[in-house]
């Protein structure tokens, strides 16, 4: 009785797993891009670790990490392009992309590790860098009338 219970408990966690929300947004070339990210903090308690990688966010840790918390400050940070400018400590783990390339295109992961058996948040992003558009002004060509 105990193996089945077991067994039914391990196929439910294989089968659902952690629940992971997709969103996308959209920037342009040399601007900078925030990827939304928090979580809630009620105390000092709350605050966690929490990684940003490119690719889908995996089963455990980020893919391709481009930065890392503590909670309180950044640890690990892949490049000066790639920043946390939020509150960290408010649960604002919003990555912000400096400069912005189109080769910034792609799905970035948010991994916000609470504490316990599969319980992380999980965000993955789906960040589309296009080209500036460029517009001109169409020439005018102004006459004027003149009266005698």
């Amino acid at each position: 009785m105990l193996s089945y219970t077991c067994l039914n408990w391990a196929l439910l966690v294989l089968f659902t797993g952690p629940t992971v929300s997709e969103l996308a947004v959209i920037g342009e070339v040399g601007q900078d891009v925030t990827v939304p990210c928090h979580y809630n903090v009620q105390s000092s308690n709350d605050i966690t670790s929490m990684c940003w990688g490119r690719d889908r966010c995996p089963n455990s840790k980020c893919s391709q990490p481009i930065i890392w918390t503590d909670g309180w400050r950044v640890t690990e940070q892949h490049s000066s392009r790639y920043q946390l400018k939020g509150q960290l400590w408010r649960g604002d783990v919003s990555l912000t992309i400096l400069s912005a390339r189109e080769a910034d295109s792609g799905t970035y992961c948010c991994r916000v590790e609470i504490p316990g058996p599969f319980n992380d948040q999980l965000i993955n992003h789906k960040v589309v860098i296009k080209k500036a558009r460029i517009t001109t002004a169409s020439p005018h060509t102004y006459t004027s009338e003149q009266t005698s």
